[in-house]
């Protein structure tokens, strides 16, 4: 029996990538999946009904359950609809992995409203209007004196964490993920939710777009593959499981890593006697920069955090 037998799941975005290797794995894992892609190119733009009905057809080849689902998840009539799919398809709904997301990289000065608006509208809309309606369906299914042990798990990001260069809007975004995760587990945890997220380091469609990544993602002619998508699913399928204890988590994890974000923390303040002055603040304040030099950095800690991996994985 697998970790995930009698679970239904919608993974978004699952066409490709990321959300591909999810759903895969939830189904070899005795999940029946409701399989979510748009189809559209990695910029948001156009529409292909066939990754998702092909991903569908490999859980199916390999003995699953699966169906496909083509809504945009940031429409709001279409994250009904793909909830629905889960309850009328399959009779219930345990699990929403919100993956589907987009790129529009752009230096802040040259950026435009549309590739702002584009990014917010895919990512934050995205995991708002099904985790909506999901949790609306979770919160009936509790006040009906059912038990409800279900899970949501969210896709942050680094970028979103620690900031990234040229990606004002999607870090901006991601970090909204990392946010709306926190409190989305404080809300729903009444009604037996536990909503987590995830800040991957893999090869996807959008990786491989990211600058200075292209030649150190690409898979190895041999030995362990440090990117590969598959690595992270079995976070999310363990996070997906009926009694996994955590909740409101934003975690690390590519290759062979997982670890637990810590997200911001307040240091330790100043004090003064009354309200500071700016006389005061110019005298003191660097004193909170005091080992700390990233404090005052203009560097790219994400950029940091990836070479890191690398090391790590020995792969440069």
């Amino acid at each position: 029996m697998g970790a995930l037998e009698g679970r239904v799941a919608i993974v978004t975005g699952a066409g490709r990538g990321l959300g591909r290797e999810h759903a895969l794995l939830f189904g070899a894992e005795g999940a029946k999946v409701v399989v979510n892609d748009l189809g559209g190119a990695t910029d948001g733009t156009g529409s292909d009904l066939g990754p998702a009905e092909e991903v569908v057809a490999e859980i199916r080849a390999a003995g699953g359950e699966a169906v496909a689902n083509t809504d945009s998840v940031a429409d709001w009539e279409g994250a009904q609809r793909l909830v629905n799919t889960a309850i009328e398809e399959f009779g219930d709904l345990h699990v929403l992995v919100n993956n589907a997301g987009i790129l529009r990289d752009r230096v802040l000065v040259n950026m435009t409203e549309d590739e702002w608006d584009a990014i917010m509208h895919v990512h934050l809309r995205g995991h708002f209007c099904p985790t909506r309606f999901a949790a609306a369906y979770w919160r009936e299914r509790s006040k009906a004196g059912d038990e409800v042990k279900a899970s949501v798990v969210n896709t942050s990001s680094g970028a979103g964490l620690l900031g990234n260069f040229g990606q004002t809007n999607y870090s901006a975004a991601k970090a909204g993920i990392a946010a709306f995760t926190m409190v989305a587990a404080q809300e729903l945890g009444r009604y037996g939710v536990r909503v987590n997220a995830l800040a991957p380091l893999a090869r996807t469609r959008l990786t491989m777009q990211t600058p200075g990544l292209e030649n150190a993602v690409a898979a190895p002619e041999e030995g362990f593959d440090a990117w590969h998508p598959g690595n992270v699913s079995p976070l999310v399928a363990y996070l997906a499981t009926a009694d996994c204890p955590f909740t409101g988590g934003v975690w690390h994890v590519g290759g062979h890593e997982v670890a637990l974000y810590e997200g911001w923390r307040l240091l330790e303040p100043l004090t003064a006697d009354d309200r500071f002055t700016v006389e005061e603040l110019t005298e003191r304040a660097p004193q909170l920069l005091e080992g700390r030099p990233e404090l005052a950095s203009t560097g790219t800690p994400l950029q940091e955090v990836t070479v890191s991996f690398l090391k790590r994985h020995r792969l440069m």
